[in-house]
């Protein structure tokens, strides 16, 4: 993939859902080109009214309005994440202002785990893990291969991060996670 010099890069989001609990976490690094604008920026955070855990890859500013959309569809259908994904993927699809708009999200409650796109998508990750953003295939990976060896979520979404950044410029260490479950 080639970076242009003046756009915004630089997110790793990866979700685990592992029995009752899921874990959401991201890296906290912004960059323009060659330069880190921002090291611990905050792209994991709780939504709705706290049952609802996010994280996002791309502009901020399109992430932040897409987030507050969510919130509106979950306040429209509460406690029906799914529905409330694919209504905001309607909109994200068909309105002439969203469409425009360039990020993509992973949000999570207690029962499903979803990726969503600018395309329409909303899709459930297989075996629970998904990894989204310039490190995000790096960090799916590395959460697939632990698995199985590690319990609990929120261990295994650090770790993946951490082996993320050390494979990609774009992820730094600054990493904040949100998990839900006991």
């Amino acid at each position: 993939m080639q970076h242009s010099p003046d756009t915004i890069y630089g997110t790793t989001i990866v979700t685990v859902r592992k029995g009752s609990r899921v874990a959401i976490a991201g890296d906290g690094q912004v960059t323009l080109g060659q330069t880190v604008l921002k090291s611990n920026a905050r792209k994991v955070r709780r939504l709705g009214r706290g049952d609802v855990i996010g994280g996002f890859a791309g502009a901020t500013a399109d992430a932040f309005t897409l987030f507050e959309r969510l919130e509106a569809k979950l306040e429209q259908y509460p406690g029906q994440l799914q529905r409330a994904a694919v209504e905001l993927a309607k909109d994200w699809r068909t309105d002439r202002y969203l469409r425009r708009l360039e990020a993509m999200m992973i949000v999570a409650d207690a029962s499903i785990s979803l990726v969503l796109t600018g395309t329409g998508d909303v899709l459930e990750p297989e075996v629970g893990v998904a990894g989204i953003g310039s490190g995000g295939m790096f960090a799916l990976a590395a959460a697939r291969a632990l698995l199985d060896r590690e319990e609990d979520p929120e261990a295994i979404v650090r770790r993946s991060l951490e082996i993320a950044a050390d494979i990609c410029v774009y992820t730094n260490r600054n990493i904040v996670v949100e998990t839900i479950g006991a």
